[in-house]
């Protein structure tokens, strides 16, 4: 989904850096969190660079700290550099939620984002390109490095835009899943196909369904939805990110089985189902993949 170009972003919760360590929480990861630390430990076992250093065909030279802040400021921008679409779709779900969100243990209170290039410190450690996107409880925040986006696309994905919000709306997932209390439930149970960490997981995909399903219609506090109608395309585009970062995907591509037992984020068919529950939800409930007994077929 493009940004409407005139659609006004805020970025007063775009920050740098952290302290301390805590339990990182990858989206799948984290989409990984989507997404991930088993990107990582599958593809790159001895730590290699697995983005070259390039996002999808941006090359960045080294930024300072201040330029989102500066350089980020509408949809138009957005639309043009990733790592301005970062910062929107973490101000667009920080907007929706606001909203949405219906917790009762804590009041919302928005997510930081972190974007930063090459690597930076968070208080769930460093992060790294090498680790993908993530969100870490112990600060509140969110750490995505846009050049991300190239690896994603050499994994199988589209490099349509909601391909890449996918992910980040996934790590903002994780946090309304952290203001609810529920991450948690992945450390208790961290492994195998019906285990927590997977619910988790897939909870957060179809939380990110949830933000896209009503991105189009959310205010960015000008009048101006933050994006554009969902096509079509747009669907396949996320569906395509989502399929990317299932367990069997990158075990089938990487080591040539499946192994069910060790799988943390669920299934591409498992990913892709949530990502939809998600974008046709009536309620958040329907989200709730602790409610379900099987996540492969809900």
């Amino acid at each position: 989904m493009s940004f409407n170009e005139n659609a006004q972003i805020d970025t007063s919760n775009v920050s740098s850096g952290g302290g301390g360590r805590g339990p990182m929480i990858a989206g799948g990861g984290g989409i990984l969190g989507l997404i991930i630390a088993i990107v990582g430990y599958l593809l790159f076992p001895n730590g290699a660079d697995p983005t070259g250093g390039s996002a999808g065909g941006q090359s960045y030279q080294e930024a300072p700290q201040s330029w989102v802040k500066e350089n980020c400021k509408t949809g138009k921008d957005a639309n043009e550099d990733d790592r301005c679409l970062v910062a929107a779709t973490a101000y667009s779900a920080e907007t929706y939620w606001e909203t949405a969100y219906t917790g009762q243990r804590r009041a919302f209170e928005p997510a930081q984002t972190v974007v930063y290039e090459g690597a930076t410190q968070s208080a769930c450690g460093t992060a790294s390109n090498q680790v993908g996107p993530f969100y870490c409880p112990t600060d509140e925040t969110i750490y995505v490095d846009a050049s991300f986006f190239g690896l994603l696309e050499r994994m199988g994905s589209s490099d349509g835009q909601l391909a890449k919000e996918y992910v980040v709306a996934h790590e903002y997932g994780h946090h309304i899943q952290h203001l609810y209390n529920l991450l948690g439930r992945a450390q208790q149970d961290a492994r195998g196909e019906q285990s927590g960490a997977v619910r988790v997981e897939l909870m957060a995909d179809c939380l990110a369904g949830m933000w896209a399903q009503h991105a189009s219609s959310t205010d960015s506090g000008n009048g101006t939805p933050f994006l554009k109608g969902v096509t079509e395309q747009d669907v396949q585009d996320a569906l395509s990110a989502a399929k990317a970062v299932g367990d069997d995907t990158i075990q089938e591509t990487q080591v040539g089985r499946v192994n069910r037992e060790s799988w943390t984020h669920g299934s591409a068919q498992a990913r892709q189902k949530w990502l939809m529950r998600g974008m046709n939800a009536q309620s958040i409930n329907e989200c709730d993949t602790f409610a379900v007994r099987d996540v492969e077929n809900p």
